[in-house]
């Protein structure tokens, strides 16, 4: 998935119609704060048990605390105090000490188990394991808290009995569909061709996937250097290949937008079914293939 993940998590909203879904790219864009994050969450709970509904389903993807305005600056610190050095023997005291008044406030306030995980070891590139940081139970006991000052206030009568999965690799372990099949044999056959043929520094790749028809899709090589962007790694800049996201402007974002209140309050879930073999779901492809049509989605 990456560290940004997002777009997988949207192309399940939209595949699955759940209540609700966090977009790391919107949180940032918007400058959305933590707290504006759980009130409208919150304000869905809400919503949902005065219809009589004491239950829901949210997806938060991998890595979205990052985006989270008041946070990112905090995880950018900690990154920087790490690349310093690695030999700390109490990082938590050592970390308090070099963050900036604001940042060291952020830390304090964050639930001591969410916290710690921030202090974890880094990654290959430097940076935190944001996949390792418990986001949904941080958004779970935000969540409570508002609940329980909105309850004291007798603004909400239900209760609150959350349960959270976090899918990780699992949700990459299922047998692949068709699509799935075809599309990484034809990137193998790509890639071998590239190689036959001399060609290095090239990502085999696949056009036209959006045709069922696997003999019309169009094998290319696509040059590294054009994916690439500068970030920061290990304290310093380094060329990176730029990590996918969603387009605020783009049609599946629209789709959410158009859709988010109706379906956080209506129950409008759905099933896409079994993707494998032969059943009717097996040749759909992704949206992040094949844009969602809006008529369909009604």
């Amino acid at each position: 998935m990456g560290r940004s993940a997002s777009h997988i998590a949207l192309e399940c909203y939209l595949q699955t119609r759940c209540d609700a879904v966090l977009v790391g790219e919107e949180i940032e864009k918007r400058n959305r704060t933590l707290k504006e994050v759980t009130n409208e969450i919150v304000d869905i709970i809400c919503k949902r048990q005065e219809m009589g509904k004491d239950y829901g389903v949210i997806l938060i993807p991998e890595g979205i605390i990052e985006f989270f305005p008041e946070v990112k600056p905090l995880i950018s610190e900690i990154n920087e105090i790490f690349a310093e050095t690695n030999e700390i023997e109490d990082p938590r005291k050592y970390v308090l000490t070099k963050l900036t008044e604001k940042s060291k406030e952020l830390f304090e306030f964050l639930p001591k188990a969410i916290s710690d995980q921030l202090l974890l070891d880094r990654d290959p590139h430097g940076n935190v394991q944001v996949a390792k940081i418990e986001t949904e139970i941080l958004m779970i006991l935000l969540c409570q808290q508002e609940l329980e000052e909105r309850s004291a206030k007798g603004e909400y009568k239900g209760i609150f009995s959350p349960q959270n999965h976090y899918f990780g690799y699992e949700g990459r372990c299922a047998l692949p569909s068709n699509f799935d099949a075809q599309y990484c044999y034809s990137i193998g056959r790509t890639s071998a061709t590239l190689i036959s043929m001399g060609f290095s520094g090239y990502m085999a790749i696949n056009r036209n996937l959006q045709d069922q028809d696997p003999e019309k899709w169009i094998a290319a090589g696509c040059p590294l250097p054009t994916m690439m962007g500068v970030e920061r790694r290990k304290g310093q800049n380094k060329p990176v290949i730029t990590k996918y996201v969603v387009e605020l402007d783009g049609p599946m974002f629209k789709a959410y937008e158009q859709f988010k209140e109706r379906w956080s309050l209506y129950d409008c879930y759905v099933s896409p079914g079994p993707i494998q073999l032969h059943d009717p779901s097996s040749i759909d492809v992704p949206f992040l293939v094949k844009l969602p049509d809006l008529d369909i989605l009604e």
